[in-house]
């Protein structure tokens, strides 16, 4: 068929129009200043994923002082002219890309990085910041009313980032939903150790410094990193089951802790693999530091860091979290009750396992505690907001949610579905709309009012 003038004039008009609309959409924009969360709207960074970190650090106790070198190996998920590090306070001096000098500007908590080309979408880079300063912990009302992040103790640096502390000590994409390896290099003052995730590869003593090599070889979320130095009485072994332990242990708490933190981890970390599927890392153990400045625990990735050992429950909710929270990772902070409502019922299975109370008694125990009126009942579990985020009512709500749910859908169901939800987003993130989903498909129910109930209601449900 042949075409008149008018019409392939139109045609070549159309084309060009065409063109010029494709080539405007690939163009080279930067990377965002953040991924848009509504708690932490400018942590982590559009542009690339993250996947390796390659973290070489010294640590001066008597100063304060840090310096370091993190390499990130990222992918380009756009062309970009330049993109962002989340960094706070710290002094950068020198930023490399694929090993050549780039140009870096700071606007406040943020590093914005211009590489001598176009980094193409689907490619494999490599930044390298080199930096250092005396880093200080965030406060504010988040965590409890503590400080949080790096913070020194007597003898080194209690290190635990949960929810954005994680820059503080070194650039990285700083949220959950930007997972990636680690190898993780610490020079700390000989005579002291330092305690970092995964499996211990080296540590050597050079002159008057120890050199210590740790790697994590499944994916962490920043928050979950740690390079805890101190002076530690080490233990190491297996669990009953064959995993490997990790045990550090402040010589100032050892004697004055009433629970055994290493027998309890090993049956803890045995027990939770036969209830919600094999334990994700390589190595199971725990960081015990005197730092009573820190009112609060955190379940570091492999291993959990505790300012102190208050009880055997602490232990096994910290513990539980391995699968709730750093294999499986939100997606957005909004959802923190898939960590912590997760970890606070593993503490009311525990104590059914031990045969101390049943589950149902520790949901009516929590329930009936606070009467209609009390501010608990006030807060959304499922969006409870950004200073609230760790709200009493995430844990304890949270919890109450689950069993809720156990009791609707039943034990045959409901030990199918945590096991289902660790296997399905092991390593990744998810959120609460893809846990309602998957209870809805192994249970053959509809479960929109129980949900809406404890998690998307405010008031006192009845029961």
């Amino acid at each position: 068929m042949a075409l008149s003038r008018s019409a392939r004039l139109g045609a070549v008009v159309t084309a060009a129009l065409s063109f010029l609309t494709v080539a405007a959409s690939s163009a080279p924009t930067p990377g965002a200043p953040g991924i848009g969360d509504t708690y932490f709207p400018l942590a982590g960074n559009g542009g690339f994923d993250a996947r390796h970190y390659d973290l070489d650090i010294a640590y001066a106790p008597d100063t304060g002082r840090l310096d370091g070198r993190t390499t990130i190996t990222a992918r380009a998920t756009e062309n970009l002219p330049s993109f962002d590090l989340d960094l706070q306070q710290l002094t950068v001096t020198r930023v490399e890309v694929d090993g050549r000098r780039a140009r870096f500007t700071r606007d406040g908590d943020e590093l914005r990085v211009t590489p001598r080309g176009v980094l193409r979408k689907g490619r494999t880079f490599r930044v390298a910041v080199t930096y250092g300063g005396v880093p200080e912990p965030l406060s504010g009302p988040i965590v409890f009313g503590s400080k949080y992040g790096w913070m020194k103790t007597g003898d080194g640096v209690f290190v635990a980032c949960e929810p954005n502390a994680a820059s503080t000590w070194f650039p990285s994409s700083d949220h959950p939903s930007d997972k990636a390896t680690y190898d993780i290099r610490i020079k700390a003052p000989r005579g002291l150790t330092a305690v970092s995730n995964g499996r211990l590869v080296s540590t050597r003593d050079r002159g008057g410094s120890t050199y210590t090599h740790w790697r994590e070889s499944r994916p962490m979320a920043t928050y979950l990193a740690t390079a805890t130095i101190g002076k530690f009485d080490v233990r190491t072994g297996r669990t009953p089951s064959g995993t490997p332990i990790y045990v550090a242990i402040d010589p100032k708490l050892k004697n004055g802790n009433s629970v055994d933190v290493y027998a309890v981890t090993a049956a803890a970390t045995d027990y939770w693999s036969q209830v919600f599927g094999p334990y994700p890392f390589e190595e199971t153990g725990a960081i015990v530091d005197d730092m009573p400045e820190a009112g609060f625990s955190l379940e570091v990735q492999s291993k959990p860091a505790y300012s102190a050992v208050r009880n055997e429950t602490t232990i096994v909710h910290e513990l539980a979290h391995q699968w709730f929270g750093d294999s499986v990772s939100v997606r957005r902070w909004k959802d923190i009750w898939l960590n912590e409502g997760f970890a606070t019922y593993a503490q009311w299975l525990w104590a059914e396992h031990q045969g101390t109370s049943s589950a149902h008694e520790s949901f009516l125990a929590a329930y009936d505690s606070r009467p209609a009126g009390s501010p608990f009942w006030q807060v959304e579990v499922a969006d409870p907001q950004r200073d609230t985020m760790f709200a009493s009512a995430v844990y304890q709500r949270g919890a109450m949610a689950l069993q809720a749910l156990r009791e609707r859908i039943g034990d045959r169901a409901f030990f199918r579905l945590l096991p289902a939800w660790t296997a399905l987003h092991r390593y990744g993130n998810a959120d609460t709309a893809d846990f309602v989903r998957l209870a809805e498909r192994i249970s053959g129910q509809r479960l929109g009012d129980p949900f809406d109930t404890w998690l998307f209601t405010t008031g006192k449900p009845a029961l």
